[in-house]
C-alpha cells in the first residue's frame, strides 16, 4: 500500500455538518490516497442529523463521526486546510494549501434544506480532489 498523497483538514465551527460531510464525500472519491480530518472550533456534541440523512441519500454513511475540538497540531499535519465559516478559529502555518468555502451552515436545517449545502460541497471535493492529484502527479 502506496502512503497518502496528500492530507486535508476539514474545519468548520461546530464540525457536525459541512466539515463532516466534505470528509466523507473526500473519503469516497480519494479512498485511502489522502488522509482525512475534520474538525471544529466549537465542536457540537453530534453530527447533524440532517446532514447525516442526506449523506446517506447520496450513498456515504456519516452516522459513525463524531464532532472532534481543532487542534494546532491537525493543521499543521495537513497539507491542505479547507475552512468553512469558522473565521480566525483556525491557526495559519507556513506551507499549507489554505481554501476558504463560503458555504451557509446546515445547523437547524431540515434534509430539504441541507441538500444544496451537500451538493456544493460535493463539487467542491470533487474539484479538490483533481487539484491534488495534478500537485501529485508533479
Amino acid at each position: 500500500m502506496n502512503p497518502p498523497i496528500a492530507s486535508v483538514l476539514f474545519v468548520c465551527v461546530h464540525n457536525a455538518g459541512r466539515s463532516q460531510m466534505a470528509a466523507g464525500f473526500l473519503a469516497q472519491l480519494a479512498g485511502d490516497r489522502v488522509e482525512i480530518r475534520s474538525a471544529g472550533s466549537l465542536p457540537a456534541e453530534r453530527v447533524n442529523p440532517a446532514a447525516v440523512e442526506a449523506m446517506r441519500e447520496a450513498g456515504i454513511d456519516i452516522s459513525a463521526a463524531r464532532p472532534t475540538l481543532l487542534a494546532a497540531e491537525a493543521v499543521q499535519a495537513s497539507d491542505y486546510v479547507i475552512t468553512m465559516g469558522c473565521g480566525d478559529a483556525c491557526p495559519v502555518f507556513p506551507g499549507k494549501h489554505y481554501r476558504d468555502w463560503e458555504l451557509p451552515d446546515p445547523a437547524g436545517l431540515g434534509v430539504a434544506g441541507v441538500r444544496p449545502i451537500r451538493d456544493a460541497i460535493r463539487a467542491r471535493v470533487t474539484a479538490l480532489v483533481a487539484e491534488i492529484d495534478t500537485h501529485a502527479a508533479r
